[in-house]
C-alpha cells in the first residue's frame, strides 16, 4: 500500500475532511484521482474554487473516458442536441452527427442514443462534450471485426468520392477501390453517391482506423449465378425484360439479368429520339427484343421499335399522292424542314418546294421548329424511308398562265433579284423569273459582266423576247427598249454611199472604223493607199482617232458587217471634183456662147 500525499498548500491549515492514508497503487482509478488532486492543488494554488475543479474532475471521471454510455434526449437545438446520461451534468452532442443525409435531425426528445465522453471535459456552461459519431463508431468496429471473421455481407452508404475510389459509410468510414465497386469496369463513381449497397469487409485494423471493403465480393457470387441463367435463355428473337442501367449519347445499357445489353439510339423507337433520356431513365424496367447475340464476345444488341409494326410497311396506303397531311416541324436545315407526320415517319420539305419564288433563302423565313403545317404528299420511298412533301403546292402555280398574262414584246418591269457571269434575274412577279442574256443589255456595248449595267435590287424594265412554259424560263432584253443602231444603219444607208468616220483600232489586215456609235466597218488594207509598204516601214497608214471619208463597198445585215474603202472614198471624191470642173467649165462655155450670140453685128459678120 502506497502512502496518499499531503494535497494541502504549505504552510495551509488543514480543514478538509480527514481522507484514507493510503490507497493501494493498483486501483484502476488511482491515476484519474491522482489527476483530479494534482488540479485541485493547482486550483488552490490559483485562489480558484477547490470544490467546483473536484466537482468537474469527478463529472469527468464518473462519465468514463472511452467508455460507451446510452443516454435520454432531452432537447433538441438549432446546434447541439442535450442529452441525459445519468451524470451530474447533462451532456452536448453537435446537431451534425444526428443529421441525416437529407439535413434534416434524425432524433426528437424522449429518444435514447448512445454516445461517448469527448476528452476536454465540459463545456463553458457546464455540460459534458459528447460524441455520438465515437460511440457510433466503436460499436461499429465490433461488428466489423465480426464481419470480416464470417465473411458476411453488411449495408454500407457511399458518401464521397476521394482519389482512387470511394468512401462507405458503415458504421465507420471505409474506403473502397473503384475496382472494387462493381464486377464490371466503373467510368464514373458519381452515379453511386449517396446509394446504399452490400459490402465485405477484405482489410480491417482497429488500432490505425484502417477500414477497406468491397462490393464487387459481396455481389459477385449472386452476380454470377444471375449471368449464367440468363445466357441460358437469351437467343436472337427473344423478348426478354431488363433494367435501363445507364444511359449514353448513343444508347442505353440494359441489365438482363447478371449481363448487360445495348439498346441503340436507332432501335429505341420508329420516331426521331435525339437522346435515349428523352424515353428511357436509369433504374426503369422495359421490355426489349434481342436482335444480334454473339455468345463468344457476350455481346448483346436489344430493340424496342422492333416490338412493333413497322410504320413504312403501309405508308403507300395511309398517304396517297397528292394527299394532304398536317404534320410538326421537327427540325430545320440548310436545305429544308423535315416534318413528323406520325410516330416514326417523317418527310421533307425541301427549300424549294416552300415557296413558288426563288428568292428564299433559309427555310426558316417560312417555318419554325414544332410549328403545325399543312403539305401535300409529292413522293413516297418506303425502302429509303423518305417522303417528299409540298408548301407551295396548296397554291395555284403562277407558270400555269403566265402565256395568258404575258405576251411576246410586251414590256415588263421587275427587280434583279441575281446576277451571274452569263446575265441577270428579274423577278416580274411573285415566282415568275425572267433572264436578261449579257448580250442583250445593249446594242453597241460589249459587255462583260451583267454589273456593269445593272445592280442587284435595282427595279428596270424589259422586253419580253420568249417565254417557256413547260421549262418555266422567260427569256428578257433590255437593249430591245431601244432602236438597233445597227438596223437604223443599214435602213439608211447602201453599197456606194461615201460616209465619215473615226478610226478606232488597227489590225494586221486593216483598221476598224466607227461610223455610229456601237456601228462599225472594216477597211482592208488592199483599201488603204500605201498600205502594202506598211509591213516593211511599221508606219500607221492612218492615224487613229481621226476622221476619214470611206466608201461603202460590202453589206451584211445578218451578219452585222460593213466593208469600207478608202481609196474607193478617194477616187469617188477625185471623180466628184473632176466633174465639178467640168460643170463649171461647161457652164462657162455656156455663158460664152450666150454672151456672143447677144452682141448686135456679130452675127452679120460686121466684126470681121
Amino acid at each position: 500500500m502506497a502512502t496518499r500525499p499531503d494535497y494541502r498548500m504549505p504552510g495551509a491549515p488543514s480543514t478538509s475532511p480527514d481522507l484514507p492514508s493510503a490507497v493501494p497503487e493498483t486501483d484502476p482509478d488511482f491515476t484519474d484521482f491522482a489527476a483530479a488532486m494534482a488540479a485541485e492543488e493547482a486550483a488552490l494554488a490559483a485562489g480558484g474554487d477547490f470544490e467546483h475543479q473536484l466537482e468537474d474532475a469527478e463529472q469527468a471521471h464518473l462519465a468514463g473516458d472511452g467508455e460507451v454510455l446510452r443516454g435520454e434526449v432531452l432537447k433538441v437545438n438549432p446546434k447541439e442536441v442535450i442529452v441525459d446520461v445519468g451524470q451530474k451534468s447533462e451532456g452536448v452532442v453537435p446537431i451534425e452527427q444526428l443529421t441525416g443525409p437529407d439535413g434534416q435531425v434524425t432524433v426528437q426528445k424522449g429518444d435514447v442514443i448512445e454516445v461517448m465522453v469527448e476528452r476536454g471535459g465540459l463545456t463553458p456552461e457546464g455540460f459534458l462534450v459528447l460524441s455520438h459519431k465515437r460511440a457510433r463508431a466503436a460499436r461499429a468496429w465490433d461488428t466489423l471485426e465480426q464481419a470480416e471473421r464470417d465473411h458476411t455481407v453488411i449495408i454500407g452508404r457511399v458518401v464521397s468520392r476521394t482519389r482512387g475510389g470511394v468512401l462507405v459509410d458503415v458504421g465507420a468510414e471505409a474506403f473502397m477501390p473503384t475496382s472494387h465497386l462493381d464486377v464490371r469496369p466503373v467510368h464514373s463513381v458519381d452515379p453511386w453517391l449517396g446509394q446504399e449497397i452490400p459490402v465485405r469487409v477484405i482489410k480491417i485494423n482497429r488500432r490505425r482506423g484502417n477500414l477497406v471493403v468491397s462490393r464487387r465480393l459481396a455481389v459477385e457470387e449472386e452476380y454470377n449465378a444471375r449471368k449464367a441463367a440468363a445466357l441460358e435463355v437469351l437467343a436472337e428473337g427473344a423478348v426478354v425484360t431488363g433494367v435501363v442501367k445507364n444511359l449514353t449519347d448513343y444508347g442505353a445499357f440494359v441489365d438482363l439479368g447478371g449481363i448487360d445489353g445495348l439498346l441503340h439510339v436507332s432501335d429505341i423507337s420508329h420516331g426521331r429520339v435525339g437522346h435515349p433520356s428523352e424515353l428511357l431513365n436509369p433504374g426503369e424496367s422495359i421490355t426489349v427484343k434481342v436482335l444480334k447475340y454473339d455468345r463468344e464476345k457476350q455481346r448483346i444488341s436489344l430493340g424496342i421499335k422492333q416490338l412493333a409494326p413497322d410504320p413504312w410497311d403501309s405508308i403507300h396506303e395511309r398517304y396517297p399522292l397528292g394527299d394532304r397531311i398536317i404534320g410538326r416541324v421537327v427540325s430545320i436545315t440548310d436545305y429544308g424542314a423535315f416534318v413528323e407526320i406520325e410516330a416514326g415517319v417523317e418527310g421533307l420539305i425541301h427549300i424549294s418546294e416552300m415557296t413558288w419564288s426563288r428568292r428564299l433563302k433559309h427555310p426558316s423565313k417560312v417555318v419554325r421548329v414544332n410549328d403545325q403545317v399543312e403539305a401535300v404528299v409529292l413522293e413516297i420511298k418506303p425502302q429509303e424511308r423518305r417522303v417528299s412533301l409540298g408548301i407551295k403546292q396548296l397554291e395555284a402555280d403562277p407558270w400555269t398562265t403566265v402565256a395568258e398574262r404575258y405576251s411576246i414584246g410586251s414590256v415588263v418591269e421587275g427587280r434583279v433579284r441575281k446576277l451571274t457571269d452569263f446575265g441577270a434575274f428579274i423577278e416580274i412577279e411573285e415566282g415568275i423569273d425572267g433572264l436578261v442574256h449579257i448580250s442583250d443589255f445593249s446594242w453597241t456595248k460589249r459587255i462583260k459582266h451583267p454589273s456593269e449595267i445593272v445592280r442587284k435590287g435595282q427595279q428596270v424594265q424589259a422586253v419580253i423576247l420568249g417565254i417557256d412554259t413547260d421549262g418555266r424560263r422567260l427569256s428578257l432584253g433590255v437593249k430591245q427598249l431601244q432602236p438597233d443602231a445597227w438596223e437604223s444603219f443599214f435602213h439608211e444607208h447602201m453599197v456606194n454611199d461615201i460616209v465619215v468616220g473615226r478610226v478606232k483600232r488597227a489590225a494586221q489586215f486593216g483598221v476598224f472604223v466607227e461610223l455610229l456609235p456601237g456601228v462599225e466597218g472594216l477597211c482592208h488594207n488592199s483599201e488603204i493607199p500605201g498600205a502594202g509598204d506598211r509591213r516593211q516601214t511599221g508606219d500607221m497608214p492612218l492615224e487613229l482617232g481621226s476622221e476619214y471619208s470611206f466608201k461603202i463597198i460590202r453589206m451584211s445585215e445578218n451578219e452585222k458587217r460593213i466593208g469600207l474603202s478608202l481609196a474607193a472614198a478617194a477616187d469617188e471624191q477625185e471623180r466628184a471634183r473632176l466633174r465639178g470642173y467640168q460643170r463649171e467649165a461647161a457652164a462657162a462655155t455656156s455663158g460664152m456662147d450666150q454672151a456672143f450670140h447677144s452682141t448686135p453685128g456679130l452675127d452679120d459678120g460686121e466684126g470681121q
